[in-house]
C-alpha cells in the first residue's frame, strides 16, 4: 500500500456492517462520491454505519473519558480496517423535532443571534430596564408569555365547531358539543328555564345569549320542573356552558370515547395574550428598525435580510465613534447585524428565502430540514473533513435542486470529500466517483457492484441503478384515464394560498407539483384533507398543531367520497415495541398460527402467549424488548442482547412452541421475502407479505422497530396495509411525496400499486417532485409561481404533456425534458 501520508483514497478492508458481505472498497478524497442502490441495499450501512461512525469513534478516542458519556456515539462499526479517513461530519435526513419549540430559529442558531440584537441594540420604551437575551425566548421563564407557555398557541374552542349548523334550534341539538340523552335535554330545560327560547334558530339568537350560552363560566342553578315522560319530581339543575363542559371533559373523563368526542371540538388557536408570539409583553415592546422581534421572526429570510442589512452596510468607523450605550447604530448592532445577514445569505443561496425564523420544524420536509444543516456547515469554514449527506436532493423540486448542486461544489472546492448516499439521478451524474451496491436489498444487497467514475457504471449488467441511469428503465405501462367528475374548490385561503381556486378530478391519478414552499403540502394534506374529513364527520388521527384557521367559500363534489385515506412520512410508533408485523396486523395471524399448534393447545396458550408485550409469554429479563442497557461507566453506556433470551423477547416456554420448526422469535427474524414462502399457506399472512413486496419491502424484517424505518419506509408501509384491505367505496388518497428517498427501481414499483388504487374506481392526489412519477399521472396541478408570499397560486394545470408546454410554471422546462427523452407510454 502506498504511504498514507500522499495515498489520496480511503481504503475500507472487511465492512460487515447490517447486511455488508465483508466488502472492500476504496473512496477518493477531496471528491463527491455518490453511494447508490436499491432501497435496503447497503448504501447507508457503508456510509453512515461503517465510514462515519468509525470517523467518530475515532475523534472520540482524543477526548477525555468522562466528557465522552455526555456525547451520543453511534459505536464501533463491524469492519476490519479503515485507512486515510478524515474526521467526518454527518448531515443526516431527519423529520423536524418533535417538540413545537424547535424552529427554523433554533435549528440555525440564528435566533440567538436576534435575541442579542434585541437586547444589546434594540429601542426601548421610555423608563424601560434592559432585558437580557433570554427575555426574547419563549423558551425560557424569563421570556415565555404567561398565558400559553411559550407554545404560542392555546387550545380552544370556536363557535363554528360548537355549532356546526346553526339553522337548528337547541331543542334541535344546534350546539352540537353538549352530551346527548338525559344530560343533553338537562342541559336544554334549564336553558328554558333561563327564558332563552330553545325552539328559535341559533342564528336568530341574540349575539349576547349565544356567547352566553358557549363560553360562560358561569354555573347558574335553575328550578326544573316536573316534565311529562322525563322527570316526576322538581330538581336544581347545574348549567354548563359548551367551552366548560369541553374543557371539564379533557381534564377529568376516564373515558377514552368522551375524549375522543370532545376532541372534534377543540382547535388550536393564536394566544390572544401574546398574539401567536410565545413571549411577554416585555419583550415585545422592545423594537429593531420599528419591528418588535416576533415581527421579524415571522418575516421571510430574504425580507428579513432587506430589514437588517442598512444596518449591517453602516461603516465600522461610523458605528464605533457613537457615543450612544442603546441604539441601532452602535457597534454592537453593526456587528450582530452583519453576521446575521452572511448566515441568512447561505440559506437564500440553497433557496430557503421563504421560510421564517418562528417556522415550526414539525413543519419543515426533510429536504429543508437538511439543507438548513448544510448551511450551517457552510458557514463553519471547515477543511479537510467528510461531509457524509444523506439523500441531500430528498423531498426537492429540480429548481432547488441545481442550487444545492452548487453549494456541494464549494463544499467540496474548499478542501473536503463528500460522500453522498443518493437517488437523485441528476445528481449522481454530478458526481466524480459512484459506488453501486446490491444487486438486491436486505439479503439479497451488501454486495459492492461497482466502484469507480461514473460512466463506467454503463458496462455492469448486474446493477439496477446502471439500467435508469442510462436510460435503460422498464417502462411503465399507463394509458391516461378521464375523470368521473371534479371536486372544485375556490377562495381557499390558508398559509401562503391566497383566495386559491381549484379543480381535482375524480378517479384519476393526480401530481400536485411546484418548487419549495408553494404551498403544495398546504393544499393536498392540509385543506383537501380537512375539507373532506369534515364532510365525512371524521377526526384527524393526531391533533392538528396548526393555529391558522381554514377559509373557503365554496366546495362542490364532495358526495363522491365514502373514505378518506391519508398517507404520510410519519412513523408507524414510536417505540421500537411497535413494528412492521404489529403495524399491518399480520402479526395476529402468526400468533393465532401459534395458538393453534398442538403444543400450544396442550398447554392451554392463547394467541396473546406470543404476544412480546404481554407478561405471560415474553422474557422478564428484558421486559420483551430483546436487549438491556448495559452502563460503562466512563464510557458511553450501551446496549447488549438480553442474557437471558438472547434477543430473542421471548421466556423458554414459549420458544418451545414451534410451526414447521420454527419458533415465533425466529419467524420475526424473517424478510418479508423469506417471511412470504414459510407462511404461503396461511391466507391472511400471505396478502400482507405480497402487498408488502409489491411497494418494494421485501427486505424487511418482520419484527424491524418502527424507530429504524425511515419516514418513506413507514409511509409505504401504511400503503401496504390500506391496499391489503379489502375496501368497497370511492376512496381519496392524499399522499405527501411518497417517492421521497426511493431509488428509480423503487418508484417504478410504487406507481404500479397506486395506479391500481385509480383502476380500482378510486381518487389519488399526491405531492410530487420527481418527474417520472408527474409524467405517469393523469393530470397535473402545478403550484407557484416561487416559494413563500410568491407562492401559492394555481400557476397551470393540465396533461403532463400540456403543462410540459407550460411558459410560466417552473416545473415545465424540466418535465418537457423529461418527456422528450424518454416519453411515457400513453402520455
Amino acid at each position: 500500500m502506498t504511504d498514507q501520508s500522499i495515498d489520496a483514497f480511503v481504503r475500507v478492508c472487511g465492512a460487515r456492517e447490517n447486511n455488508l458481505r465483508s466488502v472492500d472498497v476504496d473512496l477518493p478524497r477531496d471528491a463527491i462520491v455518490a453511494f447508490t442502490g436499491v432501497s435496503g441495499s447497503g448504501k447507508s450501512s457503508l456510509a453512515f454505519g461503517t465510514l462515519y461512525a468509525e470517523a467518530q469513534r475515532r475523534y472520540f478516542e482524543s477526548v477525555a473519558p468522562y466528557a465522552r458519556r455526555l456525547l451520543q456515539q453511534v459505536g464501533a462499526p463491524h469492519v476490519q480496517e479503515i485507512t486515510g479517513l478524515p474526521p467526518a461530519v454527518a448531515l443526516q435526513q431527519r423529520r423536524g423535532a418533535p417538540s413545537s419549540r424547535s424552529s427554523v430559529g433554533t435549528i440555525t442558531t440564528l435566533s440567538n443571534l436576534l435575541r442579542m440584537l434585541y437586547s444589546r441594540a434594540g429601542t426601548y420604551p421610555p423608563g424601560a430596564d434592559r432585558l437580557d437575551a433570554e427575555a426574547f425566548s419563549p423558551n425560557t421563564a424569563s421570556g415565555a408569555c404567561p398565558n400559553c407557555h411559550g407554545l404560542g398557541v392555546v387550545h380552544d374552542v370556536t363557535e363554528e365547531l360548537l355549532v356546526p349548523d346553526p339553522s337548528l334550534t337547541i331543542r334541535e341539538g344546534a350546539i352540537a358539543a353538549w352530551p346527548g340523552a338525559w344530560q343533553g335535554a338537562n342541559l336544554r330545560s334549564i336553558v328554558n328555564g333561563l327564558g332563552i327560547d330553545i325552539d328559535r334558530p341559533w342564528r336568530k339568537l341574540r349575539k349576547k345569549d349565544r356567547d352566553w350560552l358557549l363560553y360562560t363560566d358561569e354555573q347558574p342553578s335553575v328550578l326544573i320542573k316536573p316534565e311529562r315522560d322525563r322527570v316526576d319530581y322538581g330538581y336544581n339543575g347545574k348549567f354548563w356552558s359548551a367551552r366548560k363542559h369541553i374543557m371539564h371533559v379533557l381534564a377529568d373523563s376516564k373515558s377514552q370515547q368522551m375524549r375522543d368526542r370532545a376532541l372534534r371540538f377543540v382547535r388550536s388557536v393564536p394566544c390572544p395574550v401574546c398574539h401567536g408570539s410565545g413571549l411577554r409583553p416585555e419583550a415585545l415592546a422592545v423594537t429593531f428598525a420599528g419591528h418588535s422581534i416576533s415581527d421579524l421572526n415571522a418575516l421571510p429570510l430574504d425580507e428579513l435580510v432587506t430589514v437588517l442589512r442598512p444596518v449591517a452596510e453602516l461603516a465600522e468607523a461610523d458605528a464605533t465613534t457613537s457615543t450612544a450605550t442603546s441604539g441601532e447604530t452602535t457597534e454592537a448592532a453593526v456587528r450582530i447585524c452583519a453576521d446575521l445577514v452572511a448566515r441568512i445569505a447561505v440559506l437564500l443561496d440553497l433557496g430557503l428565502g421563504y421560510l421564517s425564523l418562528a417556522r415550526r420544524s414539525t413543519t419543515l420536509s426533510p429536504g429543508e430540514a437538511q439543507r438548513l444543516r448544510i448551511a450551517s456547515q457552510l458557514r463553519s469554514g471547515l477543511f479537510g473533513v467528510v461531509y457524509v449527506l444523506d439523500e441531500p436532493s430528498a423531498g426537492l423540486h429540480p429548481a432547488d435542486a441545481e442550487p444545492l448542486l452548487d453549494v456541494l461544489d464549494r463544499l467540496k472546492a474548499a478542501g473536503n470529500s463528500l460522500f453522498v448516499v443518493e437517488h437523485d439521478l441528476d445528481v449522481v451524474r454530478r458526481a466524480d466517483w459512484v459506488v453501486d451496491i446490491g444487486p438486491g436489498a436486505g439479503e439479497g444487497g451488501g454486495k459492492v457492484l461497482y466502484s469507480g467514475p461514473v460512466a463506467g457504471l454503463e458496462t455492469v449488467a448486474e446493477s439496477i441503478t446502471s439500467r435508469h441511469l442510462f436510460g435503460r428503465p422498464e417502462p411503465l405501462d399507463h394509458s391516461p384515464r378521464t375523470p368521473h367528475g371534479r371536486l372544485h374548490l375556490s377562495g381557499v385561503t390558508r398559509h401562503n394560498l391566497r383566495d386559491v381556486s381549484v379543480e381535482i378530478p375524480l378517479c384519476v391519478l393526480t401530481a400536485v407539483t411546484g418548487v419549495s414552499g408553494s404551498g403544495k403540502s398546504t393544499l393536498v394534506t392540509q385543506v383537501l384533507a380537512e375539507v373532506v374529513r369534515r364532510h365525512l364527520g371524521q377526526t384527524p388521527d393526531e391533533p392538528d398543531d396548526s393555529a391558522v384557521e381554514l377559509e373557503i367559500d365554496d366546495v362542490s363534489g364532495l358526495e363522491a367520497f365514502d373514505r378518506l385515506v391519508l398517507v404520510d412520512q410519519r412513523p408507524i410508533g414510536r417505540t421500537p415495541r411497535s413494528n412492521l408485523a404489529t403495524y399491518t396486523g399480520l402479526f395476529d395471524a402468526v400468533r393465532k398460527l401459534y395458538a393453534g399448534t398442538d403444543t400450544a393447545k396442550a398447554r392451554g396458550y392463547t394467541a396473546g402467549r406470543f404476544s412480546f408485550n404481554v407478561a405471560e409469554g415474553r422474557c422478564e429479563t428484558c421486559q420483551g424488548e430483546g436487549f438491556v442497557a448495559v452502563e460503562l461507566l466512563f464510557l458511553p453506556g450501551t446496549y447488549a442482547p438480553c442474557p437471558t433470551c438472547h434477543g430473542a423477547r421471548y421466556n423458554a416456554e414459549t420458544l418451545e412452541v414451534t410451526y414447521r420448526g420454527k419458533n415465533i422469535a425466529e419467524v420475526l427474524a424473517m424478510s418479508v421475502d423469506t417471511a412470504t414462502k414459510f407462511l404461503a399457506d396461511v391466507p391472511s399472512a400471505s396478502r400482507s407479505l405480497e402487498t408488502l413486496r409489491d411497494v418494494g419491502l421485501g427486505y424487511l424484517r418482520l419484527g424491524q422497530p418502527a424507530t429504524e424505518l425511515s419516514g418513506g419506509e413507514a409511509q409505504r408501509i401504511k400503503l401496504a396495509t390500506e391496499l391489503q384491505r379489502a375496501r368497497r367505496g370511492h376512496a381519496l388518497y392524499l399522499l405527501d411525496e411518497p417517492t421521497a428517498g426511493l431509488h428509480p427501481a423503487d418508484i417504478a414499483l410504487l406507481l404500479r400499486q397506486l395506479h391500481r388504487l385509480v383502476d380500482a374506481a378510486n381518487t389519488v392526489v399526491l405531492v410530487e417532485h420527481d418527474l417520472d412519477t408527474i409524467a405517469a399521472a393523469d393530470w397535473v396541478i402545478d403550484l407557484g409561481p416561487g416559494g413563500g408570499i410568491a407562492g401559492g397560486q394555481v400557476v397551470a394545470t393540465g396533461t403532463p404533456t400540456e403543462l410540459a408546454r407550460s411558459k410560466t410554471s417552473a416545473t415545465a422546462p424540466y418535465l418537457a425534458r423529461r418527456l422528450k427523452a424518454a416519453p411515457t407510454s400513453g402520455s
